[in-house]
Parts: C-alpha cells; structure tokens; sequence
C-alpha cells in the first residue's frame, strides 16, 4: 500500500507535467503560425514584385515599336531578334 502523501505527490506531478505539456504545444503552436505567416507575407510579395518586373516588361515590349506577334502582317524577325540581343546585353 503506497501512503496518501505519495499518491498526491504522484498525482499533482501528473497534472503539472501535463499543464506544461499544453502550455509548451501553444507556444509552439504561435511560433508555427507566426512563421507561415511571415512566409505568406513574403510569397504574396515576391509575386507581387514578379508580375511589376512582368508589367515593366510588357510596357516596355508594347513602346518599343517592334511587333513580337509573329502573325502581325508588319512582323520582322531580325527587328524583333536585334531587340532581343539588346535587351540580354
């Protein structure tokens, strides 16, 4: 037979251990969410810096003066491939 003052002893260990147990997965839980949201933070910012460069680059395509639709009548391909050559230098 295992003396009352044992048993609570056992038992209040219990508890406190599983208290912690919750308390510890909640912080971990914030870190967690805190950490994919700074992830989906910084993905919706690198598309929204990819679809400007992809703006950019159709504004500038679109004033250039050189057709890139190759079905366009007006379409010149050593224009369209000297812009092209530039613009990789």
């Amino acid at each position: 037979m295992v003396s009352p003052v044992i048993n609570v002893v056992r038992y209040s260990a219990l508890l406190g251990g599983i208290g912690y147990g919750i308390v510890h997965q909640r912080t971990l839980q914030k870190q967690k969410n805190l950490k994919d949201k700074l992830n989906e933070e910084r993905k919706h910012d690198r598309w929204v810096h990819e679809a400007q460069l992809e703006w950019q680059r159709r504004k500038s395509a679109a004033t250039s003066g050189v057709i890139t639709d190759p079905d366009n009548p007006a379409f010149d391909l050593e224009k369209l491939l000297l812009k092209l050559d530039a613009e990789s230098k």
